[in-house]
């Protein structure tokens, strides 16, 4: 079983440095931010890569250089990196799940100090990217689409829903998006490939039972086999808000309830609990309050902990502390 971070409680990791896994690593993740809103810094972001491998993605991008600089004093990124060698070297490209402010304001506001990359997003997203921030009216037109001028920094590379996996820049990695529902708007889940290995990071979604969707089951369909073949080494999911909390309330997100059944509809497709054993599953998008997040995420955590989900191990993640799939 591979190793992930330190165990608070039966079946529950927060993230902490790995210590070396039994499996040979997969991928090397940092989150660059981790909480839902409220308070800006640490906003939904995570950096992915080939294990080793210097340059990766970003799959979101509410928060930029304050989670880098937060995972070059935790360790996240190796000594002596610069918050510059991270933005213009080692994210390749973007990955953007949905338009909302938490999930595309870091994106937005680095824009004028970035490298050239792609932008690699659902036709819908990154149409709302051209049309809501990159329009000279709320920002300026960074992208290769829209109202001229187009300065073109950011290149708009759309991804066919549940289509052939495409190469993500220089990264060595391979992405296939998969929509998600998020109250009524579109939101996406990325499965992330490295040759056989996988892993998926997700944006917003609520479950689909009160969405009145069949998009997360499309979604556990699609990666069931990983996981029979042993090859799904990680899911980054939300879970914005502790139980209990009314589905009217949910807003197209979920809490450890709703993520216990979804997780349950995910093992039974792929051949019963047992096949998620020890499965790492990453914790982001807690919601705080804007007194602090601890009583929120020590509250999630316990009823993570405690609920009859499948055995699989619960990583809360903390910005710009390094995991390893």
């Amino acid at each position: 079983m591979r190793q992930v971070g330190a165990i608070g409680m039966a079946g529950l990791a927060f993230a902490m440095p790995l210590s070396a896994a039994a499996d040979p690593v997969a991928f090397d993740v940092v989150p660059l931010g981790v909480e839902g809103g409220v308070v800006e810094g640490s906003t939904s972001a995570w950096f992915i890569a080939r294990q080793g491998q210097e340059q990766g993605l970003a799959c979101d991008a509410g928060t930029l250089v304050p989670g880098i600089r937060a995972a070059i004093a935790k360790g996240g990124f190796p000594a002596g990196t610069r918050a510059s060698d991270v933005l213009h070297r080692r994210i390749g490209a973007y990955l953007i799940t949905h338009p909302h402010l938490d999930h595309v304001a870091g994106l937005v506001m680095v824009s004028p100090d970035d490298s050239a990359k792609p932008i690699l997003a659902l036709p819908e997203v990154n149409a709302a990217l051209a049309a809501d921030y990159f329009n000279w009216s709320a920002w300026p037109n960074m992208g290769d689409r829209g109202k001229p001028p187009l300065l073109s920094r950011y290149r708009y590379q759309d991804l066919e829903a549940g289509g052939v996996a495409a190469p993500v820049a220089e990264t060595g990695l391979t992405v296939t998006a998969y929509p998600l529902s998020h109250g009524g708007a579109l939101s996406t889940a990325f499965l992330i490939r490295s040759g056989d290995e996988a892993m998926l990071c997700m944006g917003d979604t609520g479950p689909d039972a009160v969405e009145h969707s069949t998009r997360l089951e499309t979604l556990w369909q699609a990666v069931a086999p990983l996981v029979r073949a042993g090859h799904l080494r990680a899911i980054v999911i939300e879970t914005s808000y502790p139980d209990p909390r009314k589905d009217s309330e949910l807003f197209g997100h979920l809490t450890p309830s709703w993520l216990h059944r979804e997780l349950n509809r995910l093992a039974v497709l792929a051949g019963g609990k047992a096949r998620l054993k020890g499965l790492p599953v990453v914790i982001g998008h807690i919601k705080p309050s804007v007194d602090g997040a601890g009583p929120v995420v020590a509250t999630i955590a316990r009823q993570l902990a405690e609920g009859d989900g499948p055995p699989v191990r619960y990583v809360i993640a903390e910005q710009g502390v390094g995991l390893h799939f």
